[in-house]
């Protein structure tokens, strides 16, 4: 196979307040025409920064290649100028970004910024470029085209933006496509769909892709080769099957080690990579993993590896012969008919960073658990829930909210968005409920609900038989002590301004007075209690990565000892190993403190293995509710059965054909009749158009709201 794209010996370095840092250190990889290579690490072992150096936006960002080259069929694209590399940019070589509503212009229609670049390029008339734009969205498969033309970015929903700017990069027919996380912010359906588009695509118009993502189940299903990288070097490279098979390298082996499967043990806790990747500025002497790795020697301590060509494949580890001769180095051994075993728990526990509890956390009361759910706000009949013993922490009755559109002349109110329409279910003490679904379901509104951060249009919410719905003002402020959160994003969520022991301490102070040096030793041991260090107090959100900001999270959120936690995405935007940390700690806490969660989450994953139950929205509506292990291996709804077939499967050997929930969810201002998801539903009849199922029960603690439940 021929080679499209060829880095030799990169180095970028980048001009800051205090010298130049470098940013990548002596990368080299291949792309070969036709091939799909996806790039694999943690946040800030520097994959987007190679994908930029490659396109020479790095330039535009105080970055400069120190050294090294990147030749694109021959074209060595370092030694270019900015002019030339606009002709080339489009052209020869695209890009989609982690984030469209960032990449486009919103005060431009999506069809003005795609006409732009192809009268620029391929210097067609306005009237060819209308033609070829339209023809481009409808093959990404946005409906309507025409439409979408003269609509801003702000009017369209995440996977159609996706869907432009995957058009957008084909525009004028590039050889080389860069995906940089192109589904991380995207639920499991749309991700599937933006999967299969890319790869029907990619045969298309004979392109090569070089894909980033920190999500190990995507490379398996879309890549021919995988470059792992590490603090801005390339630690391991080899065909996916080997990869897969046999890591050579620690770290690679930590990261596939991460991944929760639907195969994996629920009873025991996520295996994580200890520690974090470390800062630039501060990188450790010899193997940069060493700090990190339970297999470090001497020699890695003060000696670096070079990356070396070992059967077929390049690996950069002292000992990677030695390990991958050991009797439990592959991944496929770790486990028994898909269950990890014993050996691979210990092991992993074995390098789990140990999380000290302390008596900040202890003596929390205990109280019954339990769960009822009701078909419908307009039927009294409720379905008991047998073989539960435990009270109902949360019960929730035709809950509604309903949010009035104005008209944009008038000033009056038209159709209304229905966010959450007619919603009965019961959350009981002490368990995990986890709650999936597409963005636009009605996830986080019914979770503000819960909490009445909003107040419902209609409907009950009983909080430990209190109705919080009919409470004042003060009468919440108090029960709220009992109800914390912990948001999605762990550094817009932290007043940038307060330092650690200001944002965990204000809770204390407000509720139970505490200043000085009680709320400061209050703090402390909370910081102990989520894996970090009492030193670290006098710390600023921007000081610390990711993990750690949402772990300061969680200690603001348990600081109270409150009975109920909402997480809401609370580890979509963490690297894989972060997530089983964060995962981790919640179910430590749990079992310390019998906290009861709502975990809100598009990773489905991550939810089946802390949830103790799951219930499925769509357009503001539940249309499942199961056990965690039910509901994944028996789903009744044809919209669970979608979720769960959306699911990338990390192993490479089981590589299918990507199955996908067809099309977007609807408006909630003008929902389908009948059944609403019936517009999606492969299996939809008249009486699905007609008439709207109940959710009903169909085994024990199994309901669903479908005529036709499997």
């Amino acid at each position: 196979m021929s080679s499209l794209l060829e880095i030799e010996h990169l180095s970028v370095d980048f001009h800051t307040k205090k010298g130049l840092l470098q940013a990548l250190d002596n990368v080299s990889l291949t792309i070969g025409a036709g091939e799909t290579v996806c790039l694999v690490g943690e946040s800030g072992s520097g994959k987007t920064i190679t994908s930029k150096a490659i396109m020479r936006l790095i330039d535009y960002e105080n970055g400069r290649i120190a050294q090294g080259q990147i030749r694109l069929k021959g074209i060595d694209l370092t030694v270019l100028s900015q002019q030339e590399l606009r002709s080339l940019r489009g052209k020869k070589m695209a890009m989609v970004f982690q984030e469209p509503m960032a990449a486009f212009d919103p005060v431009y229609t999506i069809g003005y910024q795609l006409m732009e670049i192809i009268m620029e390029h391929d210097r067609k008339t306005r009237k060819q470029a209308w033609a070829h734009a339209v023809r481009l969205l409808n093959r990404v498969g946005i409906p309507e085209p025409e439409i979408r033309m003269k609509q801003y970015p702000g009017e369209l929903s995440g996977g159609m933006l996706q869907r432009a700017m995957i058009a957008m990069a084909l525009s004028c027919g590039p050889e080389l496509l860069i995906a940089d996380e192109p589904t991380t912010a995207l639920d499991v359906t749309i991700q599937s769909q933006i999967l299969q588009l890319l790869q029907e695509l990619k045969a298309e118009f004979n392109m090569s892709i070089l894909l980033i993502t920190h999500d190990l189940g995507i490379a398996a299903e879309v890549a021919n080769r995988i470059v792992v990288m590490y603090a801005g070097r390339v630690v391991e490279q080899a065909t996916t099957e080997k990869l897969f098979e046999l890591p050579l390298h620690p770290y690679t082996r930590g990261l596939l080690r991460s991944v929760a499967t639907l195969d994996t043990d629920r009873s025991s806790k996520l295996f994580s990579i200890p520690g974090a990747i470390p800062s630039l500025s501060a990188l450790p002497s010899g193997c940069l993993f060493h700090p990190r790795c339970p297999h470090a020697t001497e020699q890695c301590k003060n000696e670096t590896p070079p990356l070396a060509a070992k059967d077929g494949r390049e690996v950069a580890c002292w000992h990677s012969e030695q390990l991958a001769a050991s009797g439990d180095w592959r991944i496929s051994e770790l486990s028994v008919e898909g269950r990890v075993s014993a050996d691979a728990v210990e092991e992993a526990s074995e390098v789990k960073e140990e999380v000290t509890y302390v008596s900040a956390v202890d003596g929390v009361k205990v109280s019954g658990d339990g769960v009822q759910v009701k078909e419908s706000a307009k039927s009294s009949v409720t379905v008991a829930d047998t073989g539960h013993d435990k009270q109902n922490l949360f019960r929730v009755d035709g809950l509604r909210k309903y949010y009035p559109v104005k008209r944009s002349f008038s000033g009056r109110a038209g159709a209304s968005i229905r966010a959450v329409d007619d919603v009965s279910f019961s959350i009981r003490q002490g368990e995990t409920f986890g709650l999936v679904g597409e963005s636009g379901s009605g996830k986080s509104t019914l979770g503000r609900l819960l909490m009445q951060l909003e107040r419902p249009t209609s409907g009950q919410v009983w909080f430990q038989d209190r109705e919080l719905t009919k409470l004042g003002n003060s009468e919440l402020r108090s029960a709220r002590r009992d109800m914390q959160m912990i948001f999605q994003d762990p550094y817009g969520s932290l007043d940038p301004r307060w330092n650690v022991g200001d944002i965990i301490g204000e809770p204390l102070a407000v509720h139970e007075g505490l200043n000085g040096k009680a709320k400061r030793e209050r703090v402390e041991e909370l910081l102990s209690a989520v894996g970090l260090s009492p030193s670290l107090i006098t710390r600023y959100p921007h000081e610390f990565s990711g993990g750690q900001r949402q772990r300061i999270g969680i200690a603001r959120a348990i600081a109270l000892q409150p009975q109920f936690i909402l997480a809401d995405e609370a580890v979509s935007a963490l690297d894989v190993s972060v997530q089983a940390q964060i995962v981790n700690l919640l179910q430590d806490l749990q079992r310390k403190l019998d906290t009861t969660y709502l975990f809100i989450a598009h990773g489905l994953h991550i939810v089946r293995h802390i949830s103790d139950r799951i219930g499925v929205m769509y357009l503001g509506k539940l249309v499942e509710i199961a056990p965690s292990e039910e509901i994944f291996r028996h789903p009744a709804h044809p919209y669970t059965r979608g979720l769960v077939a959306s699911i990338p499967n990390p192993n490479p050997k089981n590589r299918r054909e990507l199955i996908t929930v067809q099309g977007e969810i609807p408006s909630p201002a003008k929902p389908p009749s009948g059944c609403r998801f019936h517009t999606r539903c492969p299996l939809a009849t008249s009486r699905c158009r007609e008439e709207a199922p109940e959710l009903t029960a169909i085994g024990t603690g199994h309901y669903a709201a479908c005529h036709y439940p499997t």
